[in-house]
């Protein structure tokens, strides 16, 4: 019986301090708590990027955050794809959208990179929009803040009072969709509905 090819689960956000729990860091929240939850440290500093590698349900799966900036996660994305031989198609990248509604999530396979950065480094560098990703919705600003302004600012306090809930549910659509598949993943969490403090 040939052996799964190992899962690779990217976070993107922009490495320092200045930058944590920013709205363009949601991909790291979310993978850092999938990294808590599933028992494997993200520690090993590699390919310009921190990683870990562990198990989930008896498939292989590597995390990993690039720390190269957001617009520059595609080389350490090709170095890890490269060196554990892992195909497009088992790559997951979780990142914020300001076209997605704060509160919503959304699992999609393939397409381009609809403005964001990370993405555009990804499929720009790897030569493919072939990867799974999970849209961790951030809305758009209210007050016309400059876009660059708001995704590097910090999450106001009402939709802090959910980012758990939202983080939470995040990491379980990862899982799920590693275990079960993306279009089993896809019913269960591309829901319209907004995650509320009463879910």
């Amino acid at each position: 019986m040939p052996q799964k090819k190992a899962f690779l689960v990217v976070g993107l956000g922009n490495p320092g301090d200045s930058y944590v729990k920013t709205r363009h860091n949601a991909g790291f929240v979310v993978l850092d708590n999938l990294a808590e939850f599933l028992s494997i440290p993200v520690e090993k500093k590699k390919f310009d990027a921190l990683f870990g590698r562990g198990l989930i349900e008896g498939s292989e799966v590597i995390l990993a955050k690039p720390m190269a900036f957001m617009n520059l996660s595609g080389i350490p994305v090709q170095k890890i794809l490269n060196y554990f031989k892992i195909p497009f198609k088992n790559m997951l990248v979780i990142h914020d959208d300001i076209d997605l509604a704060f509160g919503r999530l959304q699992i999609k396979e393939n397409g381009g990179h609809g403005g964001h950065k990370g993405l555009k480094s990804i499929i720009e560098t790897v030569g493919s929009g072939n990867f799974i990703r999970l849209r961790i919705g951030i809305g758009r600003s209210e007050d016309n803040i400059d876009v660059a302004n708001y995704v590097l600012g910090q999450f106001n306090t009402n939709e802090k009072k959910i980012l758990d809930k939202i983080t939470e549910k995040a990491r379980d659509a990862v899982v799920t969709t590693i275990c079960k598949g993306t279009k089993k993943a896809m019913n269960i969490f591309n829901d319209k509905r907004l995650i509320s403090s009463t879910d």
